[in-house]
């Protein structure tokens, strides 16, 4: 399987978003990565539902949505009417982890468990053949732009380990400061999915950038 790269819109020019996710449309990109933050379970605030079913309007990619909020379980039904294809929600943020995974794929979504850097991967012991996908913090939440935590390549590592000693066919996905430069022992490691951002809007050319991302 060729590497799947999706795009996060938090590193767009959001008075141009409309162009940004045409250019995604025309690009190599696979998904589309929606960050949602709420000032609570993470640092910061970026954009809610409204946004969500406007981007969902444009796009032609799936919508890769990553909740960083408290409670995630109380908004899975308003974000897969608002669009999302891929909905994402943290290990540290949900109570009740299995009852919410189940509700996500109640709803068609295909349904992704996070782990911040400080979460070990034994945690999804009892989750791991649930989930289609575990995105693997390699930066801290909350902002773009920030330094690769190193010590992630041994953690994916362990997480694939995971995933074939449980028969599981959950993808590995990351986010946080991948390049070119890391980008292929990330894949060696373990890792189908790729989150990035900061490195493809602040390009020359995002759609070459997104192109070179593939091909390695």
């Amino acid at each position: 399987m060729s590497v799947i790269i999706s795009p996060s819109i938090l590193n767009s020019d959001f008075l141009k978003l409309g162009e940004s996710i045409n250019m995604l449309n025309r690009s190599e990109a696979d998904w589309i990565h929606l960050d949602i933050m709420d000032g609570v379970f993470v640092p910061n605030i970026t954009f809610g539902l409204p946004v969500v079913a406007q981007i969902k309007k444009q796009a032609t990619k799936p919508l890769d949505v990553h909740l960083m909020i408290a409670q995630p379980e109380k908004y899975i039904d308003a974000f897969h009417d608002a669009g999302a294809d891929w909905l994402t929600i943290h290990f540290e943020a949900a109570t009740h982890l299995h009852r919410a995974i189940q509700q996500i794929k109640a709803k068609g979504m295909k349904a992704g468990v996070a782990l911040n850097p400080h979460t070990s991967v034994t945690s999804l012991e009892e989750i791991i053949q649930d989930v289609d996908l575990v995105l693997n913090m390699t930066v801290n939440p909350g902002y773009g732009g920030q330094k690769f935590i190193e010590s992630s390549y041994s953690k994916i590592s362990r997480l694939k380990e995971l995933i074939i000693k449980k028969n599981s066919k959950a993808l590995i996905q990351v986010d946080g400061g991948v390049d070119l430069n890391n980008i292929k022992k990330l894949r060696d490691a373990g890792v189908d999915s790729f989150v990035v951002g900061t490195y493809v809007f602040r390009s020359a050319d995002p759609i070459s950038t997104i192109h070179s991302l593939k091909t390695i």
